[in-house]
């Protein structure tokens, strides 16, 4: 939306990258069985800019699990409006940790073998 954009009128990063660890939460909830955190964002690379009218996708797959923490790369893709052109604009690497409903750190559980 317009008010998300700059005077360029190009949308915020801060708004791809909001938009990018909800998508990446998601997948880390999924796998975690509950609640989850992001504890960190590392190698976010800004390729292209989202311009409003863009149809903004984001694609996520886990490369990384740990006793409590899960990392995921995370691809944020375009449709352009005007030509329908598909651009990677943005990609990164998040990790999140498995919390308890207390926020504490929890294993995650074993990984089901219909998730492989």
């Amino acid at each position: 939306m317009p008010g998300d954009t700059n005077a360029g009128g190009d949308v915020f990063g801060g708004w791809v990258v909001s938009q990018m660890d909800i998508a990446a939460g998601t997948t880390a909830i999924d796998r975690a069985q509950g609640r989850c955190a992001t504890v960190a964002i590392e190698a976010l690379r800004f390729h292209a800019p989202v311009l409003v009218g863009d149809l903004f996708s984001v694609f996520t797959h886990i490369t990384r699990t740990g006793r409590t923490s899960i990392t995921m790369h995370i691809e944020a893709w375009v449709r352009r409006q005007r030509t329908g052109e598909q651009i990677l604009v943005t990609e990164g690497d998040f990790t999140f940790v498995a919390i308890s409903d207390s926020g504490i750190t929890r294993p995650l559980p074993e990984e089901d073998s219909a998730d492989v």
